[in-house]
Formats: structure tokens, C-alpha cells, sequence
């Protein structure tokens, strides 16, 4: 009898349940894609945040202390460096995946013919590794200074390209010494003078337009650095500093044990840098704090959008059942008027009612369930350029809600149906 009775009210009012099941498939579409983008978000706002740039630098130990005591970062290595034969290892810390590029630099101070200073800087464009763990990398700054922009030439291909004298010069310098992509210039290091062939000019806004980019031979060639380099910049993938992160960075012997395990297997960027220094000789590994701080609170901020538009969206759904629900019941005071006068409890009909709406709801979160991961792809290929990886939590989360979202909804209504009095419903009173 009593699925009789739930099955006969959907079929009297389907109108009115068609509308509950849009109201709360409508937040549950909503909460599923900012759930969904929310649980995914991590990865992919680290990854638009990349393209400006690193979020770590290294440095050779002894370089890093004389920084330190008298603010000359930036300037020479002071005769320590970093070996350029270790470079690969860095791909084979703990968080390697988490390694998205990096690429090392070595500084000369060289002379150009007419005796003015010029600094040559050697680094990779597009280097291509094969790395000790079986991975192939193709790293360097043509990605981690995306934002240059090529006013002449191209940028330098190493894969296509074998020439060691190829340079790149920036736009203020080229402009100074009037020269273009496919001319020649002449610079004299400590060791010996080399003529580099111009590929292309750039102009990143800032000190780097006055310098020559060239490979790391020609570059090492120059001062008699063969081997060595002077820093190294990394771009990874990290996740926000809480306080365990922090504590770890200011001293990780500082650390119990569980404590460790934790940080060192998660992926701030405090552990990562440690990790760099493990296998890097005589290194230090330090986060580039605009760029790491800017990540994690670009991300947090988006976090917390969403979280807020899901949170809006339930608030909007619970007020719509509410209205319905209500509606409803009104509708049917004279049918719950008569079960009551024949001898049926407030609580059976409490239930019959809200049987009937989570049936309901039931339906309606299932199609907005789909609607909404339907939205979370939208979301990432218009936003990100890619999919969005639907999480399995999503799911009962969604389910929690929506239940919790109808019940809340129902209250008012339910709140009305125990107040009914039979004698009055009966009578039209």
C-alpha cells in the first residue's frame, strides 16, 4: 500500500516533481563540475603558471653563502659552480613527474670589437636528454621563457641545428650594435674569441635584452668552463606551503619521523628543493618565492571561487524544493487530512512524503550527476585546453549532498504537514 501511494502522488503531480527533480539536478549538475574541477584544478592552474618561468633556482653551495652575506645573487660564481654532468639526476629525485623542465646557465663576461662588455650567457634552447631512468626530456628556454618575444629569426633548434657558435641577442643589443638575424658578432672571452652566428632576437623586457644566449660550449669555451655551469632553473609542479612545509624548510632535522615521511612525499616545494640537493654535489636548491607564493595563492583563490559557486548553487536548490515541496503539500491538505482522520501518525506521513521527494531527488541527481561532469569538461578545454580527470570521491560527495540539499529543502514543508489538523483541513477551515 504505501508504494502505492508513492507511486500514484509522482503520477498525479509529475508536473510538479519534474520541477524538483530540475531544481536539484540543477545543483547537482553545478556542484558535480566545480567538484570535479576543483579535485583537478591542482595540476592544471601549476601548469598555465609554468610558462612564467621557474620556481626554483640552484646554485653551487659556496656561491649561495657569499649571496647571502653580501647580496651579490645574480653576479659571478666567485670559482664555484655546478658539474653539467649531473644535470640528469635531477629527473631521478622522488618527484621527477613533478620536474616539468629546467634548464642550466653558465655567465661570461666577454668583450665585443669595439671593447664595450657584453655578457654570453650559455644555456639549452630545446635539449634533447635520455635520461638514466629509460625517459627521454626535451628541456631548455624556449619553454621556460615562453613569454620572449622573437622580434627577428627564430628561436635556436639544437635537435635540427648542430652549430655550437648559434646565439640569440637581445633586442637592446642588437639594436645598439645594429645587427639581425643571419649577421655575425665577434666577443672575446678569458680563453679564447669565437665569432657567433645570429639566429634570432629577442626582447623579454628586461636586463636579458642587453645580453648574448648562445649554447653552453661556446658559452664554457669562452672563460674555460668546460663542464661546469653556474645555476640551474627548474620548473615543477608543487602544492602549497601549510605549516608542515614551513617548519621543513627552516630545518627538516627539525622533523619526527612521521612528520618527514609526510613532507618528503609530498610535493612542496620545500621537499622537492631538498630532494635537488641530494643529487646535486654541493648545491643548494632554493624556491624562487614570487613565483612558488604567487602559485599557491593563484591556486587556493581559485579553490575557493569554485567552492563558493557549489556552495551558492545548493543554497539556490534548497530554496527551489523548498518553494515546491511546499507547494505540494499544500496541494494535498485535504489527502493528508483524511490519513490523519482515519488514524495514520505524523511519522508515516512524514515518510511517505519525503519517500516520494528522495525518489525524486534521486532522479534528479543522477542526470544532474551527468550534466555536471558534461560542465567540468567545458570548463577544462575551455579554460586548461585539456579534460577534466573525473575523481572518484566526486561521486559520493555529490550523492551527501543532494540528499542533505532535499532534506534541508523539505523541512519548511514537512514543519507545515505535523501543524495540519484534520478537523480544519476536512471542514475547509
Amino acid at each position: 500500500m504505501f508504494f502505492r501511494m508513492v507511486k500514484g502522488t509522482l503520477i498525479r503531480q509529475w508536473k510538479k516533481m519534474i520541477l524538483i527533480a530540475f531544481t536539484i539536478g540543477l545543483g547537482a549538475s553545478l556542484a558535480t563540475a566545480m567538484l570535479s574541477v576543483v579535485l583537478d584544478v591542482g595540476d592544471k592552474v601549476n601548469k598555465e603558471l609554468k610558462t612564467f618561468g621557474a620556481n626554483i633556482t640552484v646554485m653551487p653551495k659556496r656561491q649561495s653563502v657569499v649571496s647571502e652575506l653580501y647580496d651579490v645573487s645574480g653576479g659571478k660564481s666567485n670559482g664555484a659552480y655546478l658539474k653539467e654532468d649531473e644535470l640528469g639526476k635531477i629527473k631521478t629525485i622522488f618527484w621527477a613527474f613533478n620536474i616539468v623542465d629546467y634548464t642550466p646557465f653558465v655567465k661570461s663576461n666577454a668583450k665585443l670589437t669595439d671593447g664595450s662588455d657584453v655578457k654570453v650567457i650559455g644555456s639549452w634552447f630545446n635539449h634533447h636528454m635520455d635520461l638514466p631512468t629509460g625517459e627521454q626530456l626535451d628541456a631548455g628556454i624556449a619553454s621556460l621563457r615562453s613569454w620572449w618575444e622573437i622580434t627577428d629569426g627564430k628561436w635556436i633548434d639544437e635537435q635540427v641545428n648542430a652549430d655550437e657558435n648559434a646565439c640569440m641577442i637581445g633586442n637592446n643589443l642588437a639594436k645598439k650594435l645594429g645587427v639581425k638575424s643571419g649577421d655575425k658578432v665577434k666577443v672575446k672571452g678569458l680563453q679564447e674569441e669565437r665569432e657567433l652566428n645570429i639566429v634570432g632576437v629577442f626582447s623579454s623586457g628586461g636586463d636579458e635584452d642587453d645580453n648574448i644566449f648562445t649554447g653552453l660550449k661556446a658559452a664554457q669555451a669562452l672563460d674555460g668552463l668546460e663542464g661546469k655551469i653556474d645555476t640551474i632553473e627548474v620548473s615543477a609542479l608543487t602544492t602549497p606551503d601549510n605549516e608542515l612545509a614551513v617548519k621543513a624548510a627552516k630545518d627538516p632535522q627539525s622533523l619526527t619521523v612521521a612528520q618527514y615521511e609526510i613532507w618528503y612525499c609530498t610535493a612542496y616545494v620545500s621537499s622537492i628543493c631538498y630532494q635537488i640537493q641530494e643529487v646535486i654535489t654541493d648545491s643548494v636548491a632554493a624556491p624562487v618565492r614570487q613565483v612558488a607564493d604567487s602559485e599557491g595563492a593563484i591556486l587556493d583563490k581559485t579553490k575557493l571561487l569554485m567552492l563558493l559557486i557549489t556552495i551558492l548553487s545548493l543554497i539556490g536548490s534548497a530554496l527551489g524544493i523548498c518553494n515546491l515541496v511546499t507547494a505540494s503539500v499544500m496541494e494535498r491538505s485535504g489527502e493528508i487530512g483524511l490519513m490523519k482522520a482515519i488514524g495514520a501518525h505524523n511519522s508515516a506521513i512524514t515518510g511517505l512524503v519525503l519517500t516520494e521527494i528522495i525518489i525524486t531527488a534521486i532522479i534528479g541527481g543522477v542526470v544532474g550527476f551527468g550534466c555536471g561532469i558534461g560542465f567540468a569538461q567545458i570548463i577544462g578545454k575551455s579554460v586548461f585546453g585539456s579534460l577534466i580527470t573525473l575523481r572518484p570521491m566526486v561521486i559520493p560527495i555529490v550523492a551527501v549532498l543532494v540528499v542533505i540539499v532535499t532534506l534541508i529543502g523539505s523541512i519548511p514543508a514537512i514543519r507545515m504537514l505535523l501543524k495540519l489538523e484534520p478537523e480544519e483541513v476536512l471542514h475547509g477551515r
